[in-house]
């Protein structure tokens, strides 16, 4: 038999093993981006600030019903706090606040659109 690629092996040596399981493994970091986007509303906002650059609470309250002012203001905090998206203040007077993707959140991203692949290519 020829040579067989073996980046898709998972580590199978004891030593090995820390790399997927360990607390700097594949496990751990999977889970941590898992909890970033865990939360009914933080793909829809992610999704819609991805479609549209920028935008303000009152939009994003606007298309997605069903979401409240407290839910909003919550998952935009946690977004925010994760570095997922950035919230700009105008120090205006009303008060202007926008929000848009961060660097890390764009990153991000084309990860969420390959879930979404998978998903539709492996229906329930």
């Amino acid at each position: 038999m020829g040579e067989t690629s073996t980046h898709f092996k998972v580590p199978a040596a004891a030593e090995e093993r820390g790399v997927c399981l360990g607390p700097d493994g594949a496990v751990a970091h999977v889970t941590r981006v898992v909890r970033m986007v865990q939360g009914r509303w933080k793909l829809p906002i992610l999704f819609r600030l991805y479609a549209d650059s920028t935008m303000r609470s009152s939009r994003l309250m606007r298309d997605m019903p069903g979401i409240s002012q407290k839910m909003l203001t919550q998952h935009l905090r946690e977004l925010e706090k994760d570095r997922l998206i950035e919230r700009i203040d105008f120090a205006e007077k009303p008060l202007r606040v926008e929000y848009q993707l961060s660097a890390r959140g764009r990153q991000l991203m084309p990860v969420l659109i390959e879930a979404r692949r998978f998903s539709a290519s492996h229906p329930a």
